[in-house]
């Protein structure tokens, strides 16, 4: 704790300018759906970290805090701890998980875009790959993160490398936690038993689902009064955050985090307004700026933006 807290000190940015570049980030709305979701899950990874380690960090300065890779290999040296103390106390179940036995070397005073940060970034990613076993389709490269090439490949990795962690012991993103709550939602109603962990679990907060069908209903309802189709594209509520959406029978899962609402899919989250973009025929149509779009939109007969909530 004591070279965290050094590292705070020395690389911490100005509360200044964090300030204006969270107002700045926050200023800029409505998002396209396909950028909404990216910042969903940096917020969600900025207030977890910040929690973690009682560091000063927002959505707009979660890059800038992590750049350097100092926080990065902390964060990794932490989790390896963790791990260690697990696999003592719990010798039964850690032979079970992919537990990382080596740590990093670190260079605490790196200064943004130096030689000395991009080695630090370049020591957490050799980590992932090798102590946590992170997917290649889940790891990013070093520019990603320095030069802000792809800064979705590396929010997906800082979330892989939270879930496994979580599976030992570590605090986890609200995300994470849901993730979690779903999954014993699903084996409760396939009647199987609960996951077995000597792990306590942690308390969540319980979802406000009263609130949650308010927001969806909201979301959908200004979407249909721009609608004329005459079929429009359905979400039905089947019970508490799960919905059957269009005309098959896939079942979502939906839940709040803070003021986005966000929709389980497959191994990761996306916000409810990318996934209409990219399930509904109305608005995948309306998005396209192509001239076939137009026609066929005007074939499937049916205008921009159409959904239709059946919440019970």
């Amino acid at each position: 704790m004591l070279l965290l807290n050094s590292w705070l000190q020395t690389n911490a940015p100005d509360p200044n300018m964090a300030g204006i570049q969270g107002a700045t980030v926050q200023s800029i709305r409505p998002y396209k759906s396909s950028e909404q979701y990216l910042y969903a899950m940096k917020e969600d990874l900025a207030e977890w970290l910040k929690e973690l380690y009682d560091v000063d960090v927002n959505v707009g300065s979660l890059l800038e805090v992590l750049e350097t890779g100092s926080m990065l290999c902390y964060h990794a040296n932490n989790i390896t701890h963790v791990a260690g103390e697990f696999s003592r106390d719990c010798p039964g179940l850690a032979h079970k998980l992919q537990l990382p036995r080596y740590g990093v070397t670190c260079n605490d005073s790196a200064q943004p875009g130096t030689f000395q940060a991009r080695d630090n970034v370049s020591n957490f990613i050799q980590w992932c790959r090798k102590e946590m076993d992170i997917k290649e389709v889940l790891m990013f490269e070093t520019e990603d993160l320095v030069l802000r090439k792809n800064e979705k490949n590396f929010v997906l990795c800082l979330l892989e490398v939270a879930r496994r962690a979580s599976r030992f012991g570590m605090s986890a993103p609200t995300l994470i936690q849901m993730e979690e709550e779903i999954e014993e939602e699903i084996r409760e109603e396939m009647d199987l038993p609960p996951e077995d962990t000597p792990l306590p679990k942690p308390q969540r907060k319980l979802c406000d689902f009263k609130n949650l069908d308010q927001m969806v209903r909201g979301r959908g309802h200004c979407e249909a009064l721009r609608c004329t189709c005459p079929v429009q594209f359905s979400m039905i509520k089947v019970s508490e955050g799960k919905y059957r959406v269009g005309d098959s029978n896939t079942l979502i899962f939906v839940r709040i985090l803070r003021n986005h609402v966000m929709v389980r899919v497959g191994g990761g989250w996306d916000t409810l307004e990318h996934y209409l973009d990219k399930h509904d025929p109305c608005r995948c149509t309306s998005l396209c700026k192509s001239p076939c779009s137009a026609s066929l939109c005007a074939a499937l007969g049916r205008s921009a933006w159409g959904v239709t909530l059946c919440l019970g």
